[in-house]
């Protein structure tokens, strides 16, 4: 008996922007319509190679936006291959998006850590709450990052909270700020997860109104659920596995 082989959707890269030698932010315009939820992912491949990207854009928006760090080879696979890629270009698309990190709005306040890439569920979170006219809650976005030229959506959540200080706090925080590469920044420095109890006293942020939503680097989370978890803060983590 010959098995039937699954012929996934395909989607076409309509823009790529390079952020630095490692990062960059892609739009895809997939054949079949998406349906998810923010803070959830998709399944991209090339070469019959797939991996899980979580989508920054927000469900209205009419492509599917993902943040990328290349892998290089020979633990990356399928970031290699996305760095050959170019406008116009396809991949494979699985037709379901999933994932359960995603906005619990029974909480008030939300406390939302990332490093680097973590922060896209966060951006589409954030863009689908301000285009729904939602109101009533509070966000606290701290991300960190080793440099200061991988904050690719510092401006947008910046100016998230400027127009509207009641409900966004956005705060990015760098690791090495002794390095050339920061020789520029004049903002906050430690990890992310290093600050965040500073900022939970700072900003008044008690376990019965305050949901913690961890992304990014798995050892960040750990951190994050030694430190916060004994507190009594409930903690949400979704981990981006470098490879």
């Amino acid at each position: 008996m010959v098995q039937k082989q699954l012929v996934l959707p395909k989607a076409t890269m309509m823009e790529r922007r390079d952020i630095t030698h490692d990062l960059m932010v892609i739009k895809l315009k997939p054949e079949t319509d998406m349906d998810f939820k923010p803070g959830q992912y998709c399944t991209l491949g090339l070469d019959g190679v797939e991996r899980a990207y979580s989508i920054v854009s927000a469900p209205h928006e009419p492509e599917l936006e993902i943040f990328v760090e290349l892998v290089p080879e020979p633990d990356g696979v399928l970031t290699p291959l996305m760095w050959a890629m170019r406008e116009g270009d396809q991949m494979s698309i699985r037709p379901r998006c999933k994932g359960i990190f995603t906005l619990d709005e029974k909480y008030h306040s939300h406390l939302m850590l990332a490093t680097v890439t973590g922060v896209a569920p966060f951006v589409s979170m954030l863009r689908s709450y301000f285009h729904r006219g939602a109101q009533g809650h509070r966000f606290y976005v701290l991300e960190g990052a080793s440099f200061y030229d991988e904050f690719v959506y510092d401006q947008e959540l910046g100016e998230m909270g400027r127009e509207h200080p009641e409900t966004v706090f956005f705060l990015p925080t760098v690791s090495r700020p002794q390095e050339e590469r920061n020789k520029d920044w004049e903002g906050e420095t430690g990890r992310v997860n290093q600050i965040a109890e500073k900022y939970i006293e700072k900003l008044g942020l008690q376990p019965e109104t305050t949901l913690v939503y961890a992304c990014g680097h798995p050892g960040m989370i750990e951190d994050v659920k030694e430190r916060l978890k004994p507190k009594g803060f409930n903690v949400k983590e979704e981990r981006f596995w470098k490879e």
